[in-house]
């Protein structure tokens, strides 16, 4: 297994997805089988970030946990970027679509067409939109790295902007046929672009935005509060502790449909026809085994309840048999309301003392003669007691 690589927005969701198509794609570098889709989105990126590229004024970038300060000489444009300041016309950015077009992946013809027709539409009706509100970038499809509280990260953003109040905003722009504003709020893209912004840049994340080029609608939201960022962070930490872990096994779901490996997967790689009646009649023994489980269980639940029943009636604990004893054994449980228990504890201060809720917690600090005793006796009054019968058996029954 080699070293962990840093994590990008893509990577991350490809292992959420299924961690086996992970390994595939990253540790064996398989490839996949080129889709019109994908590579119609690349095409427009790409003629966009020669689009924008002539106004972009580039801000110095901060040292991170694992980044050099970096300046302004560093910087280097698009290779047809053109003179900088200077606006694209409506004829070279048709020649830039173009000379940057891609037919691969397209099942036909006819849809690569529509595809070349629908991203002209979408170029020359955003060009208009960009004469008239000119943006302000500092940087487009800029590729930043940090290291996010010990987990490496990187990424491409589409566009950073420098917002009227002096702040950043992110742009992320989606070729896709439809977008919500819970997209924008609910993308993880977002939210990891930010911290890598925020660790990149001195000033202030103060805006987010999904760009829907079909639509030309922008999708704004606010930065993501600490608290949103964490759930990701902790996310991003599983996903990494499990490439280590060299976990990969299959996650089959509804991403399986449009997978490239399934040939490969043990979730739908046939059984070679040499092995294969052996493991049918495993299978049909198995099936058989299982049907007579589900009726001894059953059985035997009835039969412990009947039991449990008769010694009630009779005030015993111990039933012998012809070979064994059979002895009834009970398990104690207490339940607590947390909805009565919260406000009592939080009242005195003593919130702290169960901080997941679990009864066992509680009950500790209803046992905890250094807590006041009313207090103890308010909490226990939300208790209530859960008790199970079982039966073990002992050899050897006792004689008559």
């Amino acid at each position: 297994m080699p070293a962990v690589p840093a994590l990008s927005y893509s990577s991350f969701r490809t292992y959420e997805e299924c961690p086996l198509r992970w390994r595939f794609l990253y540790v064996e570098k398989l490839p996949e089988t080129p889709r019109g889709y994908f590579t119609f989105g690349r095409v427009i990126h790409s003629v966009l970030e020669e689009l924008v590229q002539p106004l972009v004024v580039p801000l110095a970038r901060k040292a991170g946990e694992s980044d050099r300060q970096r300046t302004l000489d560093e910087w280097h444009p698009h290779p047809h970027a053109g003179t900088p300041g200077r606006w694209m016309t409506e004829e070279e950015l048709l020649v830039a679509y173009d000379r940057t077009w891609s037919g691969e992946g397209y099942v036909s013809p006819d849809e690569e067409a529509r595809y070349r027709t629908l991203g002209r539409e979408i170029l020359l009706r955003y060009y208009d939109l960009l004469v008239r509100e000119r943006p302000a970038p500092v940087a487009v499809e800029e590729h930043l790295e940090a290291r996010w509280d010990g987990i490496p990260v990187h990424g491409y953003v589409d566009r950073i902007d420098r917002t009227p109040a002096g702040g950043l905003e992110i742009v992320d722009y989606k070729t896709s046929r439809d977008l919500s504003n819970d997209d924008a709020r609910e993308s993880d893209q977002l939210s990891l672009y930010q911290v890598l912004v925020e660790s990149n840049y001195t000033e202030p994340v103060e805006g987010l935005t999904l760009y829907h080029l079909r639509s030309l609608t922008a999708l704004k939201t606010a930065p993501r509060a600490r608290t949103a960022l964490a759930g990701l962070h902790d996310r991003l930490g599983s996903t990494l502790d499990g490439i280590r872990a060299g976990a990969f096994e299959p996650s089959p779901g509804r991403y399986c449909a449009r997978c490239d490996f399934q040939s490969r997967c043990p979730e739908f790689r046939t059984v070679p026809k040499a092995e294969g009646e052996r493991l049918r009649t495993l299978v049909d023994r198995f099936e058989s085994l299982r049907a007579e489980e589900g009726r001894l269980e059953s059985e035997l639940r009835r039969t412990a309840e009947e039991l449990h029943r008769a010694a009630e009636a009779l005030g015993v604990h111990r039933v012998p048999g012809s070979r064994s004893v059979a002895v009834r054994r009970r398990e104690e449980a207490w339940q607590y309301s947390l909805d009565a228990v919260r406000p009592i504890l939080e009242g005195a201060g003593l919130a702290s003392r169960v901080p997941s809720g679990a009864p066992d917690e509680v009950r500790r600090l209803v046992r905890d003669p250094t807590v006041d005793p009313e207090l103890r006796r308010k909490v226990a009054e939300t208790g209530a007691r859960r008790v199970k019968w079982y039966w073990e058996l002992e050899d050897g029954a006792p004689e008559a």
